[in-house]
């Protein structure tokens, strides 16, 4: 399993939102740049990044801030947020060097982009975002309702060929009140990233048995110690 450190950003800002609200925002860090180096100095291995204005309305609002972190950091980093089409794509994976990007609302409504973006960069560049309220899908930065089940949804996916997705429950999301695991345990075939509600260090322990695990609010409200769980996995 590997432990990933996340820094969300809005305005060039790290910041962290609650289930997803625009509103309940929290500001973290003004250089963003500067805590990717933290993370990195702790032990992490991987660093994720979101673009929330990119996920909210495509774009890449934040592609100056996103190119300080990568110059920052020498371990590898994927990105979510607006990459909508094959010029985004390219641009983060190409000219930024992002090494995985994540394909969100993009994946859901036009499937033959995944397709597209298997065949261009391989399945080990190409992550998808699987955001769930209430079992169904969510779309545009987790704002809309798509009717597809998660479960139907990833079926879709691994005949697709994806082999990554970052699985969210988005009602525990900023929460710190653990994940959905019933969630977790009910996929299979997919190497799945924990996204959502991590808590505690107990949590980070209990996801050894996926791929891997995103860190956000947790660390920065201190509830985990992120240099202990990395020192261990």
């Amino acid at each position: 399993m590997i432990i990933i450190p996340a820094i969300d950003l809005i305005g060039g800002e790290a910041v962290r939102l609650v289930k997803g609200d625009y509103g309940q925002k929290t500001v973290y860090s003004s250089k963003p740049e500067e805590l990717a180096g933290q993370f990195e100095a702790m032990g992490a291995k991987y660093l994720h990044v979101v673009d929330l204005e990119g996920a909210k309305g495509g774009g890449t609002a934040n592609l100056e801030t996103i190119r300080k972190i990568r110059a920052a950091l020498s371990i590898p980093m994927q990105l979510g947020g607006g990459v909508r089409d094959a010029k985004a794509a390219k641009l983060y994976l190409e000219d930024v060097g992002i090494n995985r990007v994540i394909l969100g609302t993009v994946a859901l409504t036009k499937p033959g982009f995944v397709d597209e973006m298997i065949a261009a960069y391989g399945p080990e560049r190409i992550v998808v975002g699987v955001d769930a309220k209430d079992g169904n899908v969510a779309t545009q930065g987790w704002l809309e309702g798509s009717g597809v089940h998660y479960l139907e949804y990833i079926e879709r996916l691994k005949k697709q060929g994806v082999k990554y997705a970052v699985v969210t429950d988005i009602g525990r999301d900023g929460t710190l009140t653990s994940p959905n695991w019933d969630m977790y345990e009910s996929i299979n075939g997919m190497e799945i990233i924990v996204s959502g509600g991590v808590a505690c260090n107990e949590d980070i322990h209990r996801a050894a048995g996926y791929y891997g695990v995103i860190v956000g609010k947790a660390f920065y409200e201190g509830k985990v110690d992120l240099k202990a769980c990395l020192a261990k996995y």
